[in-house]
């Protein structure tokens, strides 16, 4: 018998990781040369090297404007943000320091974390436009035990950079990651951090 969203959801959050674990096992990854994944290749654990720094610079730059702090601090329903990302991941480096800031605003409001390639039942629940695309957050509904909505794997700007450059080109140039990478770096979190925001003041 097919297990229910829910159920999954349930099982996958029994192995979730949270911020903290998760950047110290990006950091071990690093000094192994290696990434998260059933592949391991030098391309990947490069792009996890990318993204440890990545993460580390964010977690410093994205700032919580006093308005949206509070409103997120006001949040009375008890939310968790399931992430399914990878170390490789070139969008979930930007989107998790954003998530983590908004989860220590409120007690209400956890964050875990969960490797795609070890949860694609899950994964496959939530596909954009038919692709396991990362990062994918869930907005879980703690105490009635129901989706609330998802996320990712990108803001809307970013996004529609994306759709924008294959348009033009036809597929995805490899310039196109420099183009997105900028767009986050000049961003500092805050369209990220205004879309869940808008999301969990539904």
């Amino acid at each position: 018998m097919k297990s229910t969203t829910q159920e999954l959801i349930q099982e996958s959050l029994s192995k979730a990781i949270s911020y903290t674990e998760y950047r110290t096992l990006v950091a071990q990854l690093v000094k192994e040369g290696k990434s998260t994944g059933p592949e391991q290749t030098e391309d990947l654990s490069n792009y996890t090297m990318l993204n440890d720094r990545r993460m580390k610079r964010f977690d410093k730059t994205v700032k919580v404007g006093e308005t949206i702090a509070r409103q997120i601090s006001a949040v009375d329903k008890k939310v968790t943000l399931v992430v399914l990302t990878e170390s490789w991941c070139g969008d979930a480096a930007p989107a998790l320091p954003v998530l983590h800031k908004i989860s220590e605003l409120n007690q209400n409001i956890d964050f875990r974390i969960m490797l795609r390639d070890e949860n694609l039942d899950l994964m496959n629940r939530f596909l954009t436009n038919g692709g396991m695309s990362i990062p994918k957050l869930i907005f879980w509904d703690a105490e009635n035990k129901e989706v609330l909505g998802d996320w990712g794997p990108r803001p809307q700007p970013a996004a529609q950079l994306v759709a924008d450059h294959k348009e033009k080109n036809g597929r995805l140039l490899p310039e196109i990651k420099e183009e997105i990478q900028h767009w986050y770096n000049k961003d500092k979190g805050q369209t990220t951090l205004r879309e869940l925001a808008s999301f969990l003041l539904k």
